[in-house]
């Protein structure tokens, strides 16, 4: 009895295939956008709520930020910082500094001039036999003292007019470019906290209250855009082969005021559902394969997710 059950479902299938039908049994789908945060906190604020239609870059939903925001507040501290000490080694000494260098070097100078007269003179004198030559030892002693305090703060000045040396400016640039990577990433973590709808379209849900602890990358609002609404149906093995991608469909559903027009967006490649008899021309009709259709963005609205939809070939003949 079991065989003659069996032959007579696979001959009932055999019939169905010689008979293609005009239309293909479907349902509407949904690819919702869940808005996240990668940053853990309590929700504070949520500005949706189920339901509402909301437009791009409204606000969605706010989480506390004050560890955020005193980060972001050091950060800027330190590059103020990092600038100033790299403004500080580009400048030099400061004036009263150069000042004190430049009198000093005058007063070197004037006992330099000093000294070399006075060496002038001693050559003079011990040349007339009036002065010892060891007066003389101690002139020129003198005069190369002066010439050398006159020389080295020649250039204390010049080293006090310049800025730090270069591995040290580098050096502080680097701390300033440090600083500033800083400063972003604590900019960028506190405008996490903060999050806006990407693309308009309807609150399908939202998942935490005001209050309650949010761990990161958890969604807390499921949005559902209108061109995200995608339909599935299913074909017959030989009706495969009539399809293609992009190829235009109409689509039939209850409530429904007029067909909706959709392209074929995805064709699968493997087979929903396999028959357990081994593959014949007979048995061809038992296996299945998932189609996708886009309807146009404006008319996807009036479907929802999970409805009952009719699809049809834009080209296929429906018999009244």
């Amino acid at each position: 009895m079991k065989a003659v059950h069996i032959l007579w479902i696979a001959a009932l299938l055999a019939g169905c295939a010689e008979k293609a039908a005009d239309y293909f049994p479907g349902y509407a789908e949904a690819e919702y956008v869940r808005l996240a945060t990668p940053i853990a906190g309590t929700l504070v604020k949520l500005h949706v709520n189920r339901g509402d239609r909301v437009q791009q870059n409204a606000p969605a939903f706010v989480l506390e930020q004050e560890s955020e925001r005193a980060a972001r507040e050091e950060a800027a501290f330190r590059v103020q910082r990092a600038q100033a000490q790299l403004a500080n080694l580009r400048k030099g000494k400061r004036p009263d500094e150069i000042a004190a260098v430049r009198a000093q070097l005058e007063q070197a100078q004037a006992a330099l001039q000093l000294s070399t007269r006075n060496l002038a003179r001693v050559k003079k004198l011990v040349a007339d036999k009036f002065l010892s030559p060891a007066a003389l030892d101690e002139a020129r002693s003198a005069y190369e003292r002066d010439q050398g305090r006159a020389g080295e703060l020649q250039s204390q000045l010049r080293v006090a007019q310049l800025g730090a040396r270069s591995d040290e400016i580098d050096a502080a640039q680097k701390d300033l470019k440090a600083a500033e990577a800083q400063l972003a990433q604590a900019d960028w973590r506190l405008e996490q906290k903060t999050q806006r709808i990407p693309v308009a379209g309807e609150v399908s849900d939202t998942l935490y209250r005001e209050g309650e602890f949010v761990p990161a990358g958890s969604p807390v609002v499921s949005l559902l855009p209108p061109q995200n609404i995608k339909l599935r149906f299913f074909v017959p093995e030989p009706a495969l082969g009539a399809l293609k991608l992009g190829q235009d469909v109409v689509v039939r559903c209850d409530g429904c005021q007029s067909a909706i027009a959709a392209k074929i967006s995805y064709l699968s490649s493997t087979p929903e559902y396999t028959s357990p008899l081994i593959y014949s021309k007979e048995t061809r009709a038992t296996l299945v394969f998932m189609i996708e259709a886009r309807p146009a963005a404006n008319q996807a609205q009036a479907l929802h997710p999970g409805q009952p939809v009719e699809i049809r070939l834009a080209n296929a003949k429906t018999g009244k």
